[in-house]
C-alpha cells in the first residue's frame, strides 16, 4: 500500500532568508489541501497554476541521501514524500487519491532549478532526470490529509511505449 510519508509547506507568514536559499519548510502531520490552489496556508500555493503540489518518492530520496544531497524535510523543494508508487510508470494525467478525500492530478515531471542546485551541495541536474523523480501536481478535490494516509491510484495511465 502507498502512504503519505511526510507533509512541509512554507507557511505565509515565513520571510524569504537568502541564508537558506527559500527552502526553509514547515513539517506538519495534518494539512488541508484547497481544490485548485494547493496546501491552505502555504506561500508556494498559487491558485489555478498547474504546481500546486511537489511530490517525490521515498525510493529516490534514499539514492539522493546515499549520493550526498541534504534530504531533510523540505531539502528537495518537495512538499509531500510518498511511499510505495511507481512513478516511473505514471504520466501526466494520472489522478491519485490523498487519504479519504483529497484527489490531486498529475501535470508534469519534477525538474531542477538554479535554487534547488544551490541549496544542495552539488548539482542535481543528472538525478533530475531519471525516472521516477516525482512530480508536480494540482489539486482536483481538495480535503484534509495526513502522514500515514493511503495514496491511491484513480486513473492508471501508463507512458507509451514504443518497440
Amino acid at each position: 500500500m502507498s502512504t503519505i510519508q511526510s507533509i512541509v509547506y512554507r507557511p505565509l507568514d515565513q520571510e524569504y532568508d537568502k541564508r537558506f536559499d527559500n527552502f526553509l519548510r514547515v513539517s506538519a502531520q495534518r494539512v488541508h489541501l484547497r481544490a485548485g490552489h494547493g496546501v491552505e496556508g502555504d506561500r508556494k500555493a498559487v491558485h489555478g497554476s498547474s504546481r500546486q503540489l511537489n511530490i517525490i518518492p521515498t525510493d529516490w530520496l534514499a539514492e539522493r541521501r546515499a549520493e550526498g544531497y541534504r534530504t531533510g524535510p523540505g531539502e528537495m523543494g518537495e512538499q509531500l514524500v510518498v511511499e510505495g508508487l511507481a512513478f516511473a510508470e505514471m504520466a501526466p494525467g494520472q489522478r491519485l487519491q490523498l487519504g479519504s478525500q483529497a484527489v490531486i492530478e498529475l501535470t508534469q515531471t519534477r525538474t531542477g532549478c538554479e535554487r534547488l542546485d544551490a541549496a544542495q551541495p552539488k548539482p542535481l541536474s543528472e538525478a533530475l532526470k531519471r525516472a521516477g523523480v516525482g512530480y508536480m501536481a494540482r489539486v482536483i478535490a481538495g480535503g484534509e490529509i495526513s502522514v500515514g494516509e493511503p495514496v491511491t491510484v484513480l486513473e492508471v495511465q501508463t507512458k507509451s511505449r514504443t518497440a
